[in-house]
């Protein structure tokens, strides 16, 4: 029997996102991490970067994690990790100090390779926003895979390793439309967003077999192997097949946000019963056949927030006008605690869960636009008792 994963993600450390560490982007018009390495000088740059590694994630966190009962880490890794793509900076010493400081707590490391050049979905956490061409180009692609091999390679003795995930998040027309991706991610530079598109499904599916095969030659069998499901979780039956794909896991990644953009209305019960229908039966039906993990949730919504977040896009209107419609302190916390249940109960059918995400550095006052997003921070959702394990 495999030990329930109680996990957490280290987003915004090893690769960046602007709306959860914002003042990193400060005096600058860059929107994401690509950018931002391109638009500033090399020094200042690299002294910003290597700063923020070193203060956002230190022993003390990893400390706090385990004391609140978590036992595994999700680390998103860039694909320039090893410092060989210019202009960005390689952050392979923060993941060996991490699968150090992690042995020593007593934490599993889920290492996802969280992007890859030309992006695989044209999100902002792909690296580089409204750019979606990984996919189509070869040269990328077998970057990838390079990048994939040298990881397993490195720590493929290491007593913290949990497991590899090939790839967050590759996106196909079904969430390509769903979230607008085009006018959600505007692209900054349109000759090179030019031919961006969904990847076909079909591609998915063999860069995952590629992938699996070469990492199973490197990789213990004990060692899990994870891919995610595109956001289309009933698609992958041809990897249900335990002797083929050994210590295979599937990834989900479940938000009542995308709950919203698909027509959930905003209020406890259309909440509770889309998170019944959405997440808690497919995962159910999907775990008799592959280990399941739900590898990002939250509880993150617009009914706590007190406004209509358009499933998150209110992050990049900072024009809005506000209509609030706030919860006292009392119903909001018996509104987070309710979806809290509901999910885990969804997540525990599984082989288990990570949070996205360990902390953020927003702040709600200075920016009104993020009013609400501070459930998105483990430890806020923690000392407000709005997450109970």
């Amino acid at each position: 029997m495999k030990e329930k994963i109680v996990g957490v993600n280290l987003g915004g450390w090893l690769v960046l996102e602007k709306w959860m560490t914002p003042h990193l982007f400060d005096n600058t018009v860059a929107d994401d991490e690509y950018y931002l390495a391109h638009d500033l000088h090399k020094d200042t740059f690299t002294n910003l970067i290597k700063t923020h590694r070193h203060e956002f994630i230190t022993s003390r966190d990893l400390s706090m994690i385990k004391a609140q009962g978590f036992n595994t880490l999700r680390v998103p890794v860039p694909y320039f990790i090893f410092g060989d793509v210019e202009p960005f900076v390689g952050c392979i010493e923060n993941l060996d100090w991490l699968m150090v400081e992690a042995k020593y707590y007593g934490l599993k490391v889920l290492i996802d390779l969280h992007t890859v050049p030309l992006s695989q979905n044209g999100f902002d956490n792909g690296g580089i926003s409204g750019v979606c061409r990984w996919s189509q180009d070869q040269n990328s692609i077998n970057f990838t895979y390079s990048v994939l091999e040298r990881l397993a390679t490195r720590y493929k003795d290491s007593e913290a390793l949990l497991g590899i995930e090939l790839l967050n998040e590759p996106i196909t027309e079904k969430m390509w439309q769903a979230m607008d991706v085009p006018n959600r991610y505007k692209a900054r530079d349109e000759k090179l967003a030019l031919g961006s598109k969904p990847n076909s499904i079909e591609f998915i599916k063999d860069f995952y077999k590629e992938g699996i095969e070469r990492l199973r030659h490197i990789l213990k069998d004990e060692i899990a192997i994870m891919i995610h499901d595109a956001f289309e979780i009933d698609k992958w039956e041809e990897f249900y097949d335990q002797s083929k794909y050994k210590n295979l896991i599937l990834d989900t990644h479940q938000y009542i946000m995308v709950l919203e953009a698909n027509g959930c209305k905003h209020d406890l019960d259309s909440y509770l019963k889309a998170i019944d229908e959405n997440f808690t039966k497919p995962i159910a039906e999907i775990s008799k056949h592959i280990d399941v993990v739900c590898g990002e949730w939250c509880l993150f919504n617009s009914l706590c927030a007190g406004h209509d977040t358009k499933a998150g896009l209110a992050q990049f209107d900072k024009e809005q006008n506000l209509e609030e419609n706030l919860l006292d302190e009392k119903e909001l916390r018996a509104t987070y605690q309710a979806l809290c249940k509901a999910q885990l109960q969804a997540f525990n059918q599984s082989l288990g869960y990570f949070y996205w995400n360990y902390k953020l550095l927003l702040d709600e006052v200075k920016n009104p636009c993020f009013k609400g997003w501070s459930s998105w921070d483990l430890g806020v959702c923690l000392a407000h008792k709005w997450f109970n394990l």
